[in-house]
Formats: C-alpha cells, sequence, structure tokens
C-alpha cells in the first residue's frame, strides 16, 4: 500500500488516498475514475508522502522502553488494587485457597486473597475448580 498527498488543481482541495501501487494510481486517474472529494474534478495530481519510519536504533530503543514502562505502570496499578483489597498469604496460598473453598460450615466465604504458588499447584487449584489466576508482579525496586 501506498499513501499519497493528492491536490485538486481546480478547487486547491489537498487530501489522502491510499492506493495499492503507483500503478493502481494512474491505471484509476487513466479510466477517469479519481475525482476531487469536494467539487469533483478530474484534474488531480499527486505527491508522494513521507513514511512514518523510525530511523535509528536509539529512536527504536527509546519506543520500546516507553512501551515497557506504560506495563510495567499498568501492573503496578493492579498491584496496588490487589495489596489494597486483597489478604497477602503468602506461600500458603494453595492451602488457603482451599480451606476457603472446602469450608466446612458448607458456606463459601467470600474471602479475597493472594500469594504465592507453583505452576503445579495453580493447576491442581484449577482442577478442583477453584478459580485462580496468575498475576505479573513487578518487584518494588524494579525501575
Amino acid at each position: 500500500m501506498i499513501k499519497y498527498k493528492l491536490s485538486c488543481k481546480n478547487c486547491f482541495l489537498k487530501f489522502d488516498s491510499w492506493f495499492s501501487s503507483s500503478t493502481e494510481f494512474e491505471k484509476v486517474k487513466k479510466l477517469k475514475l479519481l475525482n476531487c472529494i469536494k467539487c469533483g474534478s478530474q484534474s488531480i495530481s499527486k505527491s508522494l508522502m513521507a513514511p512514518n519510519i523510525i530511523k535509528t536504533k536509539k529512536q527504536k530503543n527509546i519506543i520500546e522502553y516507553t512501551k515497557k514502562q506504560k506495563i510495567k505502570n499498568k501492573i503496578r496499578e493492579y498491584q496496588k488494587f490487589i495489596k489494597n483489597n486483597f489478604h497477602y498469604v503468602g506461600d500458603d496460598f494453595a492451602y488457603e485457597a482451599r480451606s476457603i473453598h472446602y469450608n466446612k460450615n458448607g458456606k463459601k466465604e467470600n474471602k479475597r486473597i493472594y500469594g504465592n504458588a507453583s505452576l503445579k499447584e495453580v493447576k491442581e487449584l484449577k482442577d478442583e475448580g477453584i478459580e485462580t489466576d496468575i498475576v505479573p508482579w513487578v518487584k518494588d525496586f524494579d525501575n
């Protein structure tokens, strides 16, 4: 795909349009299918739009760093919410989750917890019908 800046020689309107190739533009113009979107004139000229290309490795690194920072900030927001609204149970997460799920009173508590569990433990909990989710965690000292 190629993007051209088009200009009407009749009303001087400038507008953009996409074509599959430069030869496609020529075909459309030759078949008189290219009209000004304002006045309908077929007197249209083109100029190539400058592509949006990142020129240096440094610019790419800055963009990647910015994306990573946005992701880390979003994870930190989730972490803050979890820390403020859930009870931390540490490495006893699987045990505590089972205790809540298999409450002896016959009534499940609506207790929200978070903590550490291995992938094996998480799989076992899910196999038992215990809802769990894995949340990525960014350590506080990460920059």
